[in-house]
This record gives structure tokens, sequence and C-alpha cells, in this order.
């Protein structure tokens, strides 16, 4: 049997003052980093909800650059290895590795469908059967960044597949806690607005969405063995974003 980590978290705050160019003008962008848990093999972090995991974009705040700055900041290198994504709109705990040997050793997790990754979903109305399989095969079009469900003959696409129970029901919205059995382009969003039922705040891919609300997504649990000791790690957070209140 696999034993669970049982290290206290080290409640570290990291604050930095980020340049950042704005649609309308250049502004300062405050970001905190929270760090959940460090070790010298890994770093578990909650990436805030607008916030790139990387980019190639210069003077925009993304998780990497932000945890170069952080680990130069106590004097240590600056590596920072790169085992899973997630998209800007998503706030999520996410894992880290601070050395080659770590990240080759948690992204073969990745590749082998060992790492855990679940999500908390509010999507508008209320979802029936309360929990169940999506199926879809997905396109992606690299031009407009967006992704859509064709016919399993069309050349390029591929095989979408998520689970989800229902948590919560509210009179017009329903929190879903999803498991993605595929890691598709924008996959989540796109299978529930297939299904009828898009993210609460999703302006792209659903249709009549209010926009005051950012994306209601959350990557609240992951799991995986650690680099080093080999034993099994389980990290969540609670979402914080307005969707969820």
């Amino acid at each position: 049997m696999e034993k669970v980590c049982q290290k206290s978290f080290q409640n570290m705050q990291f604050s930095l003052t980020k340049k950042m160019y704005f649609s309308k003008g250049y502004g300062i962008l405050l970001v905190m980093l929270e760090i959940i848990f460090e070790d010298k093999s890994i770093i578990i972090c909650k990436k805030p909800a607008g916030v790139p995991t990387q980019t190639p974009k210069t003077g925009i705040s993304d998780m990497v650059s932000l945890l170069k700055s952080y680990r130069v900041s106590k004097g240590e290198p600056p590596y920072l290895g790169l085992v899973h994504r997630l998209d800007q709109p998503v706030e999520g705990v996410m894992v880290f590795a601070k050395t080659k040997e770590s990240a080759a050793f948690l992204s073969k997790q990745m590749q082998n469908g060992q790492f855990e990754k679940y999500y908390y979903a509010m999507i508008q109305g209320s979802i029936q059967p309360a929990s169940g399989t999506l199926e879809d095969y997905l396109l992606r079009n690299g031009k407009t960044n967006v992704s859509s469900v064709v016919s399993p003959e069309t050349s390029g696409a591929k095989l979408a597949r998520l689970t989800y129970e229902t948590v919560t029901s509210y009179p017009d919205r329903t929190l879903l806690r999803v498991k993605l059995d595929t890691g598709r382009h924008h996959q989540i969003r796109v299978q529930l607005a297939h299904a009828g039922h898009p993210l609460v705040g999703d302006k792209k891919y659903g249709e009549n969405t209010p926009g005051y609300l950012p994306l209601g997504l959350c990557s609240y649990h992951i799991g995986f063995l650690h680099p080093e000791t080999k034993e099994k790690c389980v990290y969540e957070i609670k979402p914080s974003g307005p969707a969820f209140r």
C-alpha cells in the first residue's frame, strides 16, 4: 500500500511586483505566490486565475518566471521543471520540479496516466444524468485557439473522455467534480458546452454567457508519487473564484 505524504505545509508567500501591458495601457500587476509545500525536489503552489502557466510574451507574468525569480531570491538555481499546465483562466494547484531528475520522474507519471488531477466545474443549468461519462472527438484550430467537437473520421481528431459527478445543485447552475481520462486542449470547456452545459463565465464556448464572472473551473486536486521518497502525495485547494461563491 502506498504511504500518503504526511509532510506539513510551509505557509510562505512571495510578493512580486511585475510590470505588464494591458489592452488599455501600461500598469502594475501584484502577484502573490501561494507556496503550499516545498522541499529540495518539488514546489507545490496555487496558480491564480488569469496568470499563464508559461508564455513567450514579454512583460507578462507567468508561473514559471515567477517561481524562477522566487528561487533566485533564496539563492537557489533558477531551474524549474514544468510538469503539467493549466489554461490561463483556470485556477488550481500545481507541482513544479526543482531538479531535472524530479521533472523526468513526474513527467513519466503524467505520460503513464499515474498522475491524479481532479477539477471542480461550475456549469450552467442542471445536467442529466447527475453523473456519467462524456466521450467526444475534438479538433483544435491553432489559429483561433479553439477546439470543437467533430466526427471520429475527421482528420486530426483526437478522442476526449471525462467522467463527472454532481456535487451540489443550485437553481441555475451545478457544481461538478470532473476527472479527465485524456488531456485535450480546452477539453472540459468544450465537452460540457457541447453537452449543453457550458461553464459559468465561459465566453469562448458558452453562448449568451454573462461577461461579469471569470471561468468557473478549478483544478483542486493533484496526486503523484514523490520523486525522492516514492510516497503517494496528495494536495488539494478550495476554489476562490467568484463563480464558486
